[in-house]
């Protein structure tokens, strides 16, 4: 890009890709969360039957239908699950939260952490296999204390993925449901005779299930509404031309509204990632996809520095950030907006997407300015413990009933009041 104009024209687009929602698409998922509402598992199924497979006569599937798919998955598919499974459980241990007091003899205060009760995570399933989404919604959950965790995932053809299951199996999850789209939103959030409602819904999905978690938010709690992926890259002469052509690509690869950036200091760089991008494109198999992809939210983009590298990249907070530098720690005190970081030539964005051990689910369309990855924090509940003498009572009285009065709130002063008194005519509470 030539001109600050052309810049912030493009940051301005970079903000408008895929918002907003169709008034089809919001009326299509508001009826079908309607009729689930009412009609439970009978609507359920008749939604399934119209979109996933016709055969359908039951939404849950048993231990040993679980089993027969999972038995189907490659050997050395399974040992690379397990790999990254280890991996993620050990990282996601790191952010466990404990109930915590504080205080001295006239008062307690803290905080009670305990684990949300019930939660359903939705797989996107059909013609594509994600495990990897499985390992990444699961397992935080898992190392929170969640009890129940219901997974709902659509079948193709009446089939289950085989690696989707072997990855269930392999966490031990025993409430699995072959359904799909708003039907298996509206069925979590609601509840049927089937299916318990949950108290949280994690787990990215197509158009129609974004727009059904954001519509029931609020009955239930949900991880975030995911938007098209996006990756950014900051590189200065040092970095390698083939890598960074081939991390764009990688986004670029996923959908037409997928946005691939790369901002350097390296005018010499820019032109052949720009001759890379050509040659890798040629060769890849999503090619039509990638290119309407770049051609769109591709950007590269020359900067006076990279301090302007860092600016641009912290407006713009991408979910996914790779920094090739000479030295990328250096950077790194000056970046506050992204969902995840990706330091040096040898940590492509990919490795975080399946087995470094964070999580795979970031924010996206710029909220990496206030949200953050999906993790064991996600599935708590705190509750706030406050708990005081008598003494500590007369100390901090006062203080309550004068605030209290100046908002106007007179019972609010009377729970002071009355104690007060009750002290003072040498009475105790019972």
């Amino acid at each position: 890009m030539k001109t600050k104009k052309d810049v912030m024209a493009f940051l301005a687009l970079l903000r408008q890709r895929g918002a907003g929602v169709s008034e089809t698409i919001e009326k299509t998922v508001k009826d079908i969360l309607k009729d689930v509402s009412k009609n439970g598992d009978q609507a359920v199924l008749k939604y399934t039957r119209k979109f996933d497979f016709k055969g359908t006569k039951k939404l849950k599937l048993t231990p040993a239908e679980i089993n027969r798919a999972a038995d189907k998955a490659a050997p050395h598919v399974v040992k690379a699950l397990e790999v990254a499974e280890k991996r993620i459980r050990r990282f996601h241990e790191m952010q466990v939260e404990h109930t915590w007091t504080t205080g001295d003899s006239e008062t307690i205060l803290g905080q009670a952490v305990r684990p949300i009760k019930r939660v359903g995570v939705y797989v996107p399933g059909g013609k594509a296999a994600y495990p990897s989404t499985v390992l990444m919604n699961v397992i935080p959950a898992q190392v929170a204390g969640v009890k129940e965790i219901a997974l709902c995932v659509p079948s193709s053809g009446g089939e289950v993925n085989p690696y989707v299951m072997a990855a269930v199996r392999m966490l031990g999850v025993k409430e699995v449901y072959a359904i799909g789209g708003a039907q298996a939103v509206g069925a979590l959030a609601y509840g049927t005779d089937t299916i318990k409602r949950v108290d949280k819904i994690v787990g990215p999905g197509n158009i129609y299930v974004a727009t059904a978690k954001r519509a029931v938010f609020g009955m239930v709690d949900i991880d975030m509404i995911a938007g098209p992926s996006e990756i950014l890259i900051i590189a200065d002469s040092s970095a390698n031309a083939a890598f960074i052509a081939s991390d764009l690509l990688s986004q670029a690869e996923h959908d037409e509204l997928a946005s691939s950036v790369l901002l350097t200091d390296s005018k010499s760089l820019s032109q052949r990632v720009a001759a890379e991008l050509e040659l890798q494109l040629a060769k890849l198999t999503r090619k039509k996809i990638a290119e309407k992809s770049l051609a769109a939210y591709g950007a590269i983009i020359v900067t006076r520095n990279l301090d302007e590298a860092i600016a641009l990249s912290n407006e713009i907070a991408p979910e996914h950030l790779e920094v090739m530098t000479e030295d990328p720690m250096d950077l790194l005190p000056a970046i506050e907006n992204a969902g995840a970081i990706f330091l040096g030539p040898w940590t492509p964005e990919a490795l975080g997407d399946y087995a470094a051990g964070p999580n795979h689910t970031l924010p996206t369309g710029g909220t990496a300015r206030f949200f953050s990855p999906l993790g064991v924090y996600d599935f708590y509940k705190r509750s706030s413990l406050i708990g005081f003498t008598k003494k500590g009572f007369m100390k901090l009285s006062g203080v309550v009933e004068t605030i209290a009065d100046i908002e106007g709130l007179e019972a609010h002063a009377n729970t002071i009041r009355i104690r007060r008194n009750r002290l003072s005519t040498n009475k105790t509470t019972p």
